[in-house]
């Protein structure tokens, strides 16, 4: 009997310490991520793998957004990271001049993209560095290149999502770089990545 309380003292202990600094939990609150995710899902999120590496293109990350924002946290899909070049056209994204077979996506997007001129012009207009977070010429490496530092994150949902399309790149670490909204301090960095939708349990699943 002692063995078998051993165990499970042991087994409660690691349970333990890996809710408390591996794992965690993520509530779903909108739309942006559907079909992915759907509203009232229940994730697990890994908060190791971003002190491990970077994030990768793919990913479906929970990270705090370079904008002051309602919530803490928004969960989008990486889709382009440091040194990628990006573009929208027709509807389909391409990365470094290839189109993304991309089974998760929701619908195409209406908006046409691309990373050019050291900035990220949607349906030919470059996104105001003031009011998004587009880093200064001199934090760029080449001028259709997604900088060091910068991923760019879009919804599943494409059309009704709050994302890099609208608020520009966000950041493994650091403030928001650029314009007024500078004077708030927002702390932006990358929490974790989604792996399991935990519940309901009718929708457990990994995430991909």
């Amino acid at each position: 009997m002692r063995d078998y309380l051993d165990a499970f003292i042991v087994a409660g202990l690691i349970a333990l310490l890996l809710i408390t600094f591996v794992i965690r939990t993520f509530y779903i609150p909108s739309i942006s991520m559907v079909p992915t995710l759907q509203v009232h899902d229940v994730l697990l999120v890994n908060e190791l793998d971003y002190h491990l590496h970077d994030p990768r293109s793919g990913d479906v990350a929970v990270f705090v957004p370079p904008i002051p924002s309602q919530g803490d946290e928004f969960i989008k899909r990486v889709i382009g990271v440091p040194g990628d070049t990006l573009r929208i056209s027709g509807g389909i994204v391409y990365r470094n001049g290839v189109a993304l077979n991309e089974p998760y996506e929701n619908e195409q997007p209406t908006y046409d993209l691309e990373i050019k001129n050291y900035g990220i012009y949607v349906d030919g207009e470059r996104l105001d560095p003031t009011r998004a977070n587009v880093p200064p010429k001199a934090l760029w490496q080449a001028p259709n290149r997604i900088p060091k530092g910068f991923f760019f994150m879009l919804g599943d949902n494409r059309n009704y999502s709050d994302d890099s399309h609208v608020w520009g790149f966000a950041q493994t670490q650091g403030r928001f770089v650029a314009g007024p909204l500078a004077s708030s301090h927002v702390e932006a960095s990358f929490a974790g990545r989604a792996f399991l939708i935990f519940w309901p349990f009718g929708r457990l699943r990994i995430i991909r």
